[in-house]
């Protein structure tokens, strides 16, 4: 290797560039500057304890005619520049106790007097003293000793300054005047090992994405037939269904850099701070691009503009404004894509969401049965779990879980298999996360009376039996009367396959599932308990629903009346006409009131002919605490005598 090759490489750079990056330089003041500064004050309080406890050193501080009066006790003398402002110093022949000494004797003394003549120095050396005249000389040393405290106060005043500037330029530095820097996290490509294998399900979005990244990976190919990438990509759907982990699987999949900021880390509580982030973000984007820019929970700085009583937030405003300016102003040519992902994009400004912004919106929904199948095996393969789990019959016991949740789901099953001392997962710990995530956690510690046991048994039962006993109800998976998160009892319902829109029928026998534990409190105990709080509250908001917004009530027919989101937070009008006049309102209450009352009516008819198997469930429960559905099949084909109740005769009871 040539001594040029060697220089070359000595100058590269970690990220292949030639020359010294600005975190290098950083980092050596850095280190440098706290070696030093440690030194300093070592020295420093060296001399400070050396002046302290050198107390032979310390020389007594006289006044004249003091020293007049000591003269018959002093051995030598010496005087330093003798014509003005002269300096006497000397020793005692014994050590002697000066006033104001605070009891201490000195060797040494010293004073200053406007000069000494040599008639005194005569003087002095006719009582026997040693007198010695000289002028006083500034040497090197005493120089440098002078200067050690100015220079560690500038040292430190440097110090402290560089420390309020954040460290000597740290991107997102915690300095005072850094405030106006971004925050955003630069992602190393070589380290950024997420790629779309990552994902497991979200086919679609993956679909809508892929043109994103053929476009950082073959630009030309696009802009030489006229055409545009979208400027924006922005990524909704409920929490946990995977926006953040997609936006990292483009940038991995690209290979470009990756910039990731939070929509909270524009705004602070200095006015303009957001504005220059902003500007500054995307100044770094320009100097990386090619490269994407992920901002996560957009919602926090894209809200829509004037919201709120008497005006907006005028800082958040500014810095909205600002991205706007940035995402589509004069300036389009930079290839720089943002994505960004947020659950609220209800309340986001129209600005944002226009073709030349966010112009490309990608819905990233709770996974279906094949998708959620596909996530577990992706966590599935960081556990050591045994092979022959079906992970698909899993993903059919959890509709409407997240990406988010099927993570927890297998996360936790590793941690009751640990807890246990087994070194693989079986379907036991699976099933058992399966019930704290889905169910809550059990709380076997509560202590309950008998009473209250019998009763939440025959509560849990009294919606079983209205289960089993409706056509076309979900199937009961598993009910326990074991308390759970904040409730006494669960009963789990286990959809046979996923619906994307419910039938009326389907409906009012949820109606049913819903008062069954009430009704069997009342006629078991001829008493109610606030255990049906919960359940009272679902069936009046499904009533309500039933009678405004789905035409499922023939006193008010197919007409919306549902309440419109005119909250003024969310950029709505602060006051609007209630489209509901008094008669109507009237009628709708006397409507849902009507659907409650008779789905009361129908579940106790229900229970009533079939109480004998309800005490059977009950009893099955106080003895087991937990039954799973093939039990409960056992128990309703031995004791119920009637059948179930036809899905026409549901819909035609209201």
């Amino acid at each position: 290797m040539t001594g040029s090759e060697k220089d070359n490489k000595k100058a590269k750079r970690p990220d292949g560039k030639r020359g010294f990056k600005q975190e290098d330089e950083t980092m050596f003041w850095k280190k440098g500057s706290k070696t030093f500064l440690i030194w300093m004050i070592v020295i420093a309080v060296a001399l400070i304890l050396i002046n302290v406890f050198d107390s032979d050193s310390k020389e007594a501080e006289l006044d004249y005619s003091t020293f007049n009066g000591l003269l018959e006790n002093i051995s030598s003398i010496e005087v330093t520049n003798s014509g003005s402002n002269a300096e006497i110093t000397g020793e005692f022949i014994n050590s002697q106790e000066i006033e104001g000494g605070r009891g201490r004797k000195f060797t040494k003394f010293r004073l200053i007097v406007p000069s000494v003549t040599k008639e005194t120095a005569d003087e002095w050396i006719e009582k026997g003293i040693n007198v010695k005249m000289k002028k006083e000389q500034y040497g090197i040393g005493s120089f440098l000793i002078s200067m050690i405290p100015w220079v560690l106060f500038i040292f430190i005043w440097i110090y402290l300054i560089r420390r309020m500037q954040g460290g000597g330029g740290q991107a997102g530095g915690k300095g005072i005047f850094t405030f106006g820097k971004s925050k955003a996290r630069l992602f190393d490509t070589s380290k950024n090992k997420t790629n779309f294998k990552d994902v497991a399900g979200s086919e679609e979005a993956k679909e809508e994405l892929s043109e994103v990244i053929d476009f950082l990976k073959n630009p030309a190919r696009f802009t030489e037939m006229g055409a545009k990438i979208p400027k924006g990509v922005l990524l909704t759907g409920p929490p946990g269904t995977g926006k953040t982990l997609l936006a990292k699987a483009v940038a991995g999949e690209a290979g470009v850099p990756f910039f990731s900021i939070s929509g909270a880390d524009f705004v602070e509580m200095f006015v303009g701070v957001g504005a220059s982030r902003v500007r500054d973000l995307f100044e770094q984007s320009k100097k990386n691009s090619p490269c994407i820019l992920f901002i996560d929970e957009l919602d926090a700085v894209g809200r829509h503009r004037g919201t709120g009583i008497g005006g907006g937030n005028d800082e958040r405003e500014q810095t909205l404004n600002q991205l706007l300016v940035e995402m589509d102003g004069f300036d389009t040519e930079d290839n720089v894509i943002i994505v960004a992902a947020t659950n609220r994009p209800d309340v986001l400004d129209p600005a944002l969401l226009r073709p030349g912004r966010f112009d490309r919106h990608v819905i990233v929904d709770n996974p279906d049965v094949k998708a959620r199948e596909e996530i577990l095996k992706v966590h599935a393969r960081k556990v050591k779990i045994e092979k022959d789990i079906d992970l698909s019959a899993i993903a059919k016991g959890t509709p409407g879980l997240s990406g988010a949740d099927l993570a927890s789901i297998i996360n936790e099953s590793a941690l009751f298999a640990a807890r246990k001392g087994k070194k693989t997962v079986d379907i036991s710990d699976v099933e058992d996360a399966k019930d704290k995530i889905m169910m809550g956690v059990e709380r076997k510690s509560a202590v309950i009376n008998a009473q209250e046991k019998k009763m939440t048994a025959y509560h849990e039962a009294g919606h079983v039996l209205i289960a089993k006993m409706t056509e076309g109800s979900d199937p009961v998976h598993k009910v326990t009367i074991i308390p759970r998160g904040r409730a006494m009892g669960v009963t789990h319902y286990l959809p046979i396959e996923e619906k994307h829109s419910y039938s009326k029928t389907y409906i009012f026998s949820k109606l049913l599932h819903l008062f069954g534990g009430r009704v069997a409190e009342e006629l078991i105990f001829n008493d109610i308990t606030t255990g049906a709080s919960n359940d009272i509250e679902r069936a009046t908001d499904i009533a309500r629903k039933m009678v405004c917004e789905w035409g499922m009530s023939d006193e008010i027919g197919p007409i919306h009346y549902g309440v419109k989101n005119d909250n003024p937070f969310l950029g709505k009008e602060l006051t609007r006409t209630s489209s509901i006049s008094e008669e109507i309102g009237k009628k709708i209450d006397n409507a849902v009131q009507t659907i409650i009352f008779k789905a009361l009516e129908k579940t106790r008819q229900v229970l009533k002919e079939n109480v004998e198997t309800l005490h059977m469930i009950a009893e099955a429960l106080l003895e087991k605490e937990t039954l799973t559905g093939v039990q409960i099949d056992d128990i309703i084909s031995t004791g119920t005598q009637n059948t179930k109740i036809k899905g026409h005769d549901i819909a035609n009871g209201f």
